[in-house]
C-alpha cells in the first residue's frame, strides 16, 4: 500500500475546482458564444450605414466576444480593462453619431467583469447601468427632435439589457462558486477517509503492540523474581517474551504491507463507508459467494484499492463485483493523463502472484479498473476480468 499521505493543499483543490469550472465554462461556451456572435453580426448589418461605423459596430461586437473567450477559459482578467474600455469607447462614439445599437459591446463586457470583482460588486454593476443611461442621455443634447425616440433607443433599451445581463451573471457566478464548495468539500472529504484509515491503522499497529508490551513487561518482571530461586522457570519466560517479540515483529511486518490476516466482509463494509463518506456512490454485485480460502487475498486487494481511490481518483461512482474466487473494482473519476506509478499496487500483484492468483489493472475511458482471480479457489466468470 502506498501509505504516504499527501495533505490536500489549498493549491490543489483550486486545481481540482478550476477543471470543474472549466468544463461548465466550456459548456456555456459552446451554447452562448454562436448566439454572441450572431446577434453582433445582425446589429452591424442593421444600424452600420457606412463602412466607418461598420468598423466601430464590428469592433463594439467582437469585445464580447473575446472576452467571453477568455471568461471560459478562466481567463477574463488579462483581457478585461482592455475589453471594457473599447466597448465603453465605442458607445460613445457610437452615442454621438447616432448608432443606438452601439451599447452591445459594453453591456456584455461589463456584466463579466463586475461578478468577478474581490469587492463592491454591488456598486460596480450600479456605475455599469449608470454609465450606459447616462452616455446614452447625453444624446438627447444633440438630437432634440424626438425626445421620446431618443430616450427609449438610447437609454431605457441600453439600460435594461445591461441590467438583465448582469441580473443573470451574478447567480451564474454564485453558481460557479458553489460547485467550487461543494467540489473542495467533497476533496475533503476524501482526505478524511484517507485519515480514518490511517488512524484504523494506527489502532491495528497499537493492538498488536500494545499487548505484546504489556506481556513482556509482565514476563520479565517475573523472570527478575525467578532468577534466583528458580533459574528453569526465568529462562523458560525469557523464551517465551522472545518467541512473542519474534511474532510481534512478523505481524508488524504484515500489517505494514498489507498481509495480516483480513476478513472481507468486514473490509467491504469498511470500504463502503469510506466511499460514502467521501461522497461516492457504491455498488455491490455478489455472483457468488466468496472461497474462504480466496477473501484475505481479496481482502488486501478491496483494502488497497480503496485507498487508492481515494487518493489518486476524483470518482463519483464505485464498482465492486464478487465473484466465487474474485474481484473486481471499477472506479470513475479518472483523468486522461496516465496515472502516476503506484507502488502498492506492485507490492500487492506479488503478494497476490504469490497466492497462486492473478491482479489486472487498466485505465480506459476516465475509469479505472482493479481485478483479481484465484483460478485454483473455483471458477472465475469472464466478467471478472
Amino acid at each position: 500500500m502506498d501509505t504516504a499521505h499527501r495533505p490536500a493543499t489549498p493549491g490543489r483543490r483550486s486545481e481540482y475546482t478550476e477543471a470543474t469550472r472549466g468544463r461548465l465554462r466550456h459548456l456555456n461556451l459552446t451554447m452562448l458564444l454562436p448566439t454572441l456572435a450572431v446577434t453582433g453580426v445582425v446589429l452591424l448589418a442593421v444600424d452600420a450605414r457606412s463602412w466607418w461605423e461598420a468598423v466601430l459596430l464590428a469592433l463594439g461586437a467582437a469585445m464580447p466576444v473575446v472576452a467571453f473567450v477568455r471568461w471560459a477559459a478562466g481567463e477574463l482578467a488579462r483581457v478585461a480593462l482592455p475589453c471594457l474600455v473599447v466597448a465603453a469607447a465605442v458607445w460613445v462614439v457610437g452615442m454621438l453619431v447616432g448608432s443606438h445599437t452601439a451599447f452591445y459591446g459594453i453591456s456584455f463586457v461589463g456584466p463579466l467583469v463586475v461578478p468577478r470583482l474581490p469587492r463592491h460588486r454591488g456598486a460596480a454593476a450600479l456605475g455599469l447601468c449608470a454609465f450606459v443611461a447616462g452616455v446614452g442621455a447625453v444624446r438627447l443634447l444633440i438630437e432634440q427632435g424626438d425626445v421620446r425616440g431618443v430616450l427609449i433607443a438610447y437609454v431605457l433599451v441600453p439600460t435594461a439589457v445591461t441590467v438583465v445581463v448582469t441580473g443573470l451573471m451574478f447567480p451564474n457566478q454564485r453558481f460557479y462558486d458553489v460547485v467550487a464548495d461543494l467540489e473542495e468539500a467533497r476533496e475533503r472529504e476524501a482526505e478524511l477517509a484517507v485519515a480514518r484509515e490511517r488512524i484504523r491503522f494506527a489502532s491495528e499497529l497499537h493492538d498488536i503492540q500494545g499487548h505484546t508490551l504489556h506481556v513482556v513487561k509482565l514476563k520479565v518482571a517475573l523472570a527478575q523474581k525467578l532468577v534466583r530461586g528458580d533459574v528453569d522457570r526465568a529462562a523458560e519466560e525469557l523464551r517465551e517474551v522472545h518467541a512473542l517479540v519474534s511474532d510481534t515483529i512478523a505481524q508488524t511486518k504484515e500489517l505494514a504491507y498489507a498481509q495480516r490476516r483480513l476478513n472481507l466482509a468486514a473490509e467491504l463494509e469498511n470500504a463502503k463507508n469510506l466511499f460514502e463518506a467521501a461522497g461516492i456512490r457504491v455498488r455491490v454485485d455478489r455472483e457468488a459467494e466468496v472461497d474462504p480460502r480466496a477473501g484475505e487475498l481479496l481482502g488486501q486487494v478491496l483494502r488497497e484499492t480503496t485507498t487508492n481511490i481515494l487518493r489518486h481518483a476524483r470518482a463519483e461512482e464505485v464498482r465492486i463485483t464478487l465473484s466465487a474466487a474474485g474481484i473486481a473494482i471499477v472506479n470513475d473519476g479518472v483523468p486522461s493523463d496516465p496515472l502516476p506509478e503506484l507502488s502498492g499496487l506492485a507490492t500487492l500483484r506479488r503478494r497476490v502472484a504469490d497466492g497462486g492468483g492473478e491482479l489486472t489493472v487498466a485505465q480506459e475511458g476516465g475509469r479505472f479498473l482493479t481485478a483479481a482471480r484465484f483460478p485454483e479457489f473455483g471458477p472465475v466468470r469472464e466478467d471478472d476480468r
